[in-house]
């Protein structure tokens, strides 16, 4: 005697299959869309601490000593990121040198609103914006001499 089962079953493969779905879209889009703050942020902190570190090679008896270090540290980041698109506005008015009291600190402030040119945001009833990022993503490093 055969039986009906399988007729009645057709309907929950695509239940599944959209259940399944979601979960994995959600997963895949967590990845995508927090890995490349991520990446950004560890370039920043990167270029930022190569800035101090080739600064420390400028010889203190350069004339105009502090401008030159500032312009040393800008062009080693600006360097060290000039891999990342131009989609994603980085401009040099987003470093902050700074030489005070023997100490050169070089800072990065990126708007994460800049990346919603090449990431979508998408924002989620109950939840909110995904990815949520900071107004910023911000990255500094310090050096004294």
């Amino acid at each position: 005697m055969k039986t009906s089962l399988p007729r009645k079953q057709k309907g929950a493969v695509a239940i599944e299959f959209a259940a399944v779905f979601v979960i994995f879209f959600a997963v895949f889009y967590a990845m995508v869309s927090y890995s490349l703050p991520l990446l950004l942020l560890q370039s920043f902190n990167q270029a930022t601490a190569e800035a101090v570190r080739r600064s420390v090679a400028l010889d203190p008896s350069t004339p105009n000593y502090n401008t030159a270090l500032i312009q040393r540290a800008t062009q080693t980041v600006q360097s060290q990121l000039q891999w990342i698109p131009a989609t994603f506005q980085f401009q040099a008015t987003h470093i902050n040198p700074t030489y005070t009291a023997g100490v050169l600190t070089v800072e990065i402030n990126y708007p994460s609103a800049n990346l919603k040119n090449v990431l979508p945001f998408i924002v989620l009833p109950g939840i909110g914006t995904v990815p949520r990022l900071p107004a910023t993503l911000h990255a500094q490093s310090s050096l004294q001499f």
